[in-house]
């Protein structure tokens, strides 16, 4: 009688071991409704833009003067030049959309290749597909850095996850004509062809070295990653403050020394901008992944120790810039938390105390997927997240929808569930 009772026994506790093996032990039904929320919304818009040429990136807003000013602390004399008209009044509250040559171009296909790698829900891989080939053209675009944006999320999503011979000569001609702007006597990529900067290089410049390293490794050619590296390792040199905070531009004389250097979206110069922080981490964790130079590493952490000592909301989803008044009217800038929770993911398998940076993207992640950031179906104008903020002192989308920010949470996802390894059939 004791063996079939200990026999029966065995065979109940195999049984639920392989139970547990087959599902998450954790709850996360937040999880799984962040994602069934993003695939309803993208499937939702594709519907609605069916017949557009052009991308989702946010939704019509106008600015107040006054609140303006109250938020950079300043008079409006100190800004005016930069603010861009107040939108009409019948496009307010109506979705805005780009054209392909739009530096966001690329985040809507590119979200919809992570809501089909996350789902294998064929609907959002047809329509990844479609929308990634209306950016064709941008094969042959040269005036702009953002075209590792534009292109590494839509094809270089669409050849990591659905792979085709057709994909590597568009990002090869891409990464030439990215390459094409690298100047070796600055050491530096550069960035923006307008203003009046003589060699403008802003930190943003750091997420389009995915597309170079990308190619690199896809052609075996290294010309791609030596240009990255000599632009991160400039942009180290340069871009940061004493306690890891970025300035947003650095403009460069032509024998390589600095013009200047400025926060050309932020509160003022010296003040920290939320999403140039999150840039940063993000490009360095890229660098170190890609090189193993442990000088990025130290640099990532750096930055990564810099974000987690500023942001001081409950919900760590930061201020449109750290050093913004900290009232209840401040508007947050959920994109900035999404590129963090993404960059820390990563870093978490890099650093050596890496489990206090996956803590810090799980919490974010979680917050976004609560009613106060995440989109009912139907609502936002078909976006998945609310309350990002593209450009506060031009009067740009502030408190908005941003399609960056769907991007990069559903890409914190992605990386959540593959290092957790969590699949979306077991949630």
């Amino acid at each position: 009688m004791n063996y079939f009772k200990t026999t029966l026994t065995i065979c109940v506790c195999l049984l639920t071991l392989a139970s547990c093996d087959k599902k998450p032990q954790e709850d996360y039904k937040w999880l799984k409704n962040s994602i069934d929320v993003s695939v309803s919304q993208l499937e939702l818009t594709a519907k609605e833009i069916a017949d557009s040429a052009k991308m989702p990136r946010s939704i019509w807003v106008g600015y107040d003067i006054d609140f303006l000013c109250k938020q950079m602390e300043t008079d409006i004399t100190a800004f005016k030049d930069s603010l861009r008209p107040n939108p009409s009044s019948e496009k307010i509250g109506t979705r805005r959309l780009a054209r392909i040559y739009d530096w966001t171009s690329g985040f809507y296909p590119g979200s919809l290749w992570y809501a089909y790698h996350l789902t294998g829900n064929d609907i959002m891989k047809k329509e990844a597909t479609k929308f990634t080939n209306l950016l064709y053209p941008i094969r042959e675009y040269k005036d702009t850095h953002d075209i590792g944006f534009m292109m590494n999320c839509s094809y270089g999503n669409a050849e990591r996850f659905a792979p085709s011979d057709s994909i590597l000569p568009i990002l090869v001609q891409t990464a030439d004509n990215l390459i094409g702007r690298f100047d070796p006597k600055i050491g530096c990529i550069r960035s923006w062809d307008f203003g009046t900067w003589n060699f403008p290089v802003i930190i943003d410049n750091m997420m389009n070295l995915d597309l170079l390293f990308y190619v690199s490794n896809l052609t075996g050619d290294k010309k791609y990653k030596d240009v990255a590296i000599a632009h991160a390792k400039k942009t180290m040199e340069n871009h940061f403050r004493p306690d890891y905070s970025s300035y947003h531009v650095v403009s460069y004389n032509s024998d390589g020394t600095v013009e200047r250097k400025q926060t050309h979206q932020g509160k003022n110069d010296e003040s920290s901008w939320s999403r140039g922080q999150a840039w940063a981490v993000y490009g360095y964790v890229s660098c170190y992944r890609e090189t193993k130079d442990t000088a990025f590493l130290d640099q990532a952490v750096n930055i990564a120790e810099l974000i987690m000592k500023r942001v001081k909301t409950a919900d760590l989803i930061p201020f449109w810039d750290y050093d913004a008044p900290d009232t209840k009217d401040t508007p947050r800038d959920a994109s900035a938390a999404s590129i963090t929770a993404s960059a820390f993911v990563e870093l978490s398998t890099m650093a050596t105390d890496g489990g206090k940076y996956l803590d810090y993207a799980e919490k974010i992640l979680q917050n976004l997927s609560t009613d106060t950031y995440l989109a009912s179906v139907g609502s936002n104008q078909g976006f998945i997240l609310k309350h990002s903020t593209g450009s506060l002192p031009n009067g740009s989308e502030i408190d908005v929808p941003l399609n960056y920010a769907d991007y990069y949470f559903l890409e914190g996802l992605d990386r959540y569930m593959a290092l957790k390894k969590i699949e979306y059939k077991d949630l």
